[in-house]
């Protein structure tokens, strides 16, 4: 009980740590275009989330991504509880629940306004109330329908492993497998509401998801979990509800990704929730293993631990990277940064009921209070006759210039 209480002060500790990072770096992104877009034009959920908390806690960059960082703990909260008595040993639990907390998948979720976050958060209440309960919740997963297009995943998930068990006909009847109709009726009706997606030229990003996912768990990590959904896959004969989950977003997104380039926040957040089964896996093959022969698992680990350490430091301190960046464009939050410091500089100046060629900028500028008119025109393209050039510079390198007539 003691051991038991110390990995849980250690993981309470380590959570508000993290916690009071992301908060950090919330209010040190602007806001992006297509964030803009949600709390601007758009009527979705990530709609109604982002502009109620706006409303309770005011029109600024924390209280935009504050929804996402809550739905970030209570995700890790429920991911903390599913792995209750999973592991033989409380290190092995807290090790797992700090590499979920550590994804960069995880962590850069629960910071922009989209919807992989709310999506993990409610994959996992479904999961934790069938652990509690030992039954499927019907309710949940109707109201999922009305939530997100990428339930449909969880549903098709459901049907496959309900499937499993059917050997006739006449087993689809019975009362047990309710869940095979369920599940393929809020399939069909997902798909009714939301569609399917066929836009474009069929093109090949399979290479690009499989570099997203490396990205989104770090290189050896998403390895190391192929591995593990093709050990449960071939050589175990039960297998997991989360299993299906994540076996079959897996291999959706990258069937998909053979045509066309996917939304990873549809397939990601089924994806990361199968990292406790993958860790146990590990643990279980290092310690079968005499302490001369696990030399190969040292090494694994210490490199996933350094990657992690290094996605968490980058996610607190990322500006510095572009002084070594030939364009700012390459940066990775590129599309997070400058407008905020371009907006206070703008209010310095007086400027004001502004138009431009740049309809993105305009909405983002907006967010901040710059409202939109004849009296000025701006545009981040040099004109001929422009009056004055504004600069965003960080480091003493200017990496944003806007012009101004």
């Amino acid at each position: 009980m003691t051991n038991i209480n110390k990995y849980n002060y250690y993981f309470y500790t380590l959570l508000t740590l993290l916690v009071l990072v992301l908060l950090f770096v919330a209010n040190t992104l602007s806001i992006s275009y297509k964030e803009a877009l949600n709390v601007f034009v758009n009527t979705s959920i990530l709609t109604y989330i982002t502009n109620t908390s706006l409303y309770l806690f005011g029109q600024n960059d924390i209280s935009l991504r504050l929804p996402f960082i809550i739905f970030y703990i209570l995700s890790v909260l429920l991911m903390y509880q599913l792995t209750d008595k999973y592991f033989k040993k409380e290190s092995d639990r807290f090790i797992s629940i700090c590499i979920f907390m550590l994804l960069p998948g995880v962590l850069s979720a629960s910071l922009l306004v989209n919807s992989a976050i709310i999506v993990t958060f409610l994959t996992l209440l479904y999961l934790y109330y069938y652990k509690l309960r030992k039954k499927h919740s019907y309710l949940l997963l109707f109201i999922y329908v009305f939530i997100d297009n990428s339930f449909a995943i969880l549903y098709l998930a459901l049907f496959f492993y309900t499937l499993k068990d059917i050997k006739s006909i006449e087993d689809t009847k019975d009362k047990k497998n309710i869940l095979l109709w369920v599940s393929l009726i809020l399939f069909i009706l997902s798909m009714y509401i939301y569609g399917f997606t066929t836009i474009g030229k069929p093109r090949g990003f399979f290479l690009d998801t499989f570099a997203i996912y490396a990205t989104i768990f770090s290189p050896l990590l998403f390895i190391y979990f192929f591995y593990a959904i093709y050990r449960i896959g071939f050589k175990e004969k039960e297998k997991s509800l989360t299993w299906y989950i994540s076996t079959t977003a897996l291999l959706l997104s990258f069937l998909f990704s053979f045509r066309q380039r996917i939304y990873i926040e549809d397939f990601a957040p089924y994806v990361v929730i199968y990292l406790p089964f993958m860790l146990k896996i590990f643990f279980h093959s290092y310690r079968v293993r005499l302490k001369e022969f696990r030399r190969n698992h040292n090494i694994s680990v210490v490199l996933v631990l350094s990657m992690l350490f290094l996605n968490v430091l980058l996610t607190i301190v990322n500006k510095p990277l572009y002084m070594f960046l030939p364009t700012p464009e390459k940066h990775f939050v590129y599309k997070y940064h400058f407008v905020k410091e371009l907006a206070g500089e703008m209010k310095k100046n007086k400027i004001n009921f502004i138009s431009s060629d740049d309809k993105g900028l305009l909405l983002r500028l907006k967010f901040y209070g710059i409202v939109q008119g004849d009296k000025y025109f701006i545009s981040l393209n040099e004109f001929s006759g422009y009056k004055k050039k504004m600069t965003v510079s960080y480091y003493n390198k200017n990496l944003y210039k806007v012009y101004i007539k």
